[in-house]
Order: structure tokens, then sequence, then C-alpha cells
């Protein structure tokens, strides 16, 4: 199995590492959308987040807070967001990324937020009947 994150983890491809703990790593994405963009990976191969064992998803998303917060600290975005993803480099692996407003990355999540609040397409998923629908099939409404 060729894995390039998995590669990385064992030394065997570089990388700028900025954190680390047992079961995970955060170094520099090679293709930033901004400067300081980083990558948050487990050490042991999964491809999804959710198929991580709960102490492995502590230590993702725990290494991923102080990575967010050294972000902060040296470039002073106006904040840093974290979005899972595994599908394109089948490793699961979080993208911290220091945002600032008006950015080419705030302004394609803004487009997202615009297809998300005003597609016709999604429209029947904002009805009160489907999202009591959905929070039923989830367990929600407790």
């Amino acid at each position: 199995m060729d894995c390039v994150f998995c590669d990385i983890v064992k030394g065997r491809a570089p990388c700028h590492r900025v954190a680390e703990s047992s079961l995970a790593l955060a170094f520099l994405d090679i293709h930033p959308l901004t400067e300081g963009h980083c990558l948050v990976v487990p050490k042991r191969h999964v491809v999804f987040w959710h198929d991580l064992s709960g102490e492995e998803c502590t230590a993702l998303f725990g290494l991923a807070h102080g990575v967010a917060g050294r972000l902060m600290r040296a470039y002073r975005p106006e904040f840093v967001s974290v979005y899972a993803r595994g599908r394109r480099v089948p490793h699961a692996h979080l993208f911290v990324v220091p945002a600032y407003t008006g950015d080419l990355y705030d302004r394609e999540f803004s487009r997202l937020e615009q297809l998300q609040e005003g597609s016709p397409e999604l429209e029947a998923l904002r009805s009160p009947r489907a999202l009591a629908a959905a929070a039923a099939r989830l367990g929600g409404g407790l």
C-alpha cells in the first residue's frame, strides 16, 4: 500500500513538521490555501476520521487545537478553520487553515454558504418536516 501520509509519519517522505503527539502528526500542507495551512494526520493508516478509535480522534483534534493556537499567535488570522478530509488522499486528515476576510479561502467558503442557504435543490432539506425527520433518524429530539 502506497500512502504518502504513512510515508511522512514513518519519516520516509519529507515534510515540515509543526507538532506531534504519540498518535498524530501536524505538518505544513505542500499545497497551502493560505500561509501556515497545516495538515494533522493520525499516525495509524485510517481513511476516514470517523473510523478512528476514540483515543485517536481525541489525539487528532487535540493536536489540531494546539496547532490552531499556534496559527493564531503566529499569523493573527480572523479565525482558524478546521475540516476533515480523507477522500483525495486516502488517509484521514484535518485541514487547519488560517482564514482572513476576503482571501481566496474565505471567498470559496462564502460561495459554499450561499449554495447551502440559497440552493433550490437543498430547499426540501431545510423544511421543518425534513429537519425533524433527520433528527429522529439520528436519535435526536431527546
